[in-house]
């Protein structure tokens, strides 16, 4: 399992139930990453979706305390254990995590990587994704050249879990840092 997210400086992620910021390219790229594959998010994030519906051509699960809660075209679960056991038979290059904050700090121990955008925006997040520099099992393994696009400057960076132990070699598209 993977999970993919867009931080600034501060690893915020979210204000007011809304994303800080927005880059075409890293939406696009979001997009081709996780068409065909399985996405993992809260309640909450499905809410901000456009007419709250689960993302197009991807099978969604959703994480919600409300054990009323449902969503057309989606599987609803109410507990971590029971999303678990539906995703442990995919292989994990299928199945991202995208949000919010509670479903990325429950579910990140259970992931082998974090595609991370870094995106230097200068919002006042009141969400944030755990900082993997912080936390001795992340180790940032691949880092692209920082770009821009509408005058916001990002970069995609790599992580892997260290207690993970089948890793995948990076893309072609980032190299190693140092390098």
């Amino acid at each position: 399992m993977r999970a993919i997210v867009n931080v600034t400086p501060d690893w915020g992620i979210g204000a007011k139930n809304r994303l800080l910021v927005a880059v075409p390219s890293d939406l696009k790229r979001f997009r081709e990453l996780t068409v065909g594959k399985t996405v993992i998010l809260g309640r909450k994030t499905l809410e901000t979706f456009p007419g709250k519906r689960p993302l197009k051509n991807r099978r969604n699960l959703i994480l919600s305390r409300d054990p009323g809660f449902s969503a057309e075209n989606a599987e609803v679960f109410s507990s971590i254990q029971a999303l678990l056991k539906a995703v442990k038979v995919l292989p994990p290059e299928n199945v991202f995590v995208i949000g919010g904050e509670s479903v990325y700090r429950a579910l990140l121990p259970h992931c082998d990587r974090v595609l991370l955008t870094r995106t230097w925006f200068d919002g006042k997040a009141d969400r944030f994704f755990p900082d993997l520099d912080e936390l001795p099992q992340w180790r940032q393994v691949c880092a692209s050249e920082p770009m821009e696009e509408n005058g916001i400057t990002f970069q995609y960076v790599d992580y892997v879990n260290q207690n993970v132990a089948a890793l995948e070699s990076c893309t072609e598209e980032k190299r190693q840092p140092g390098e």
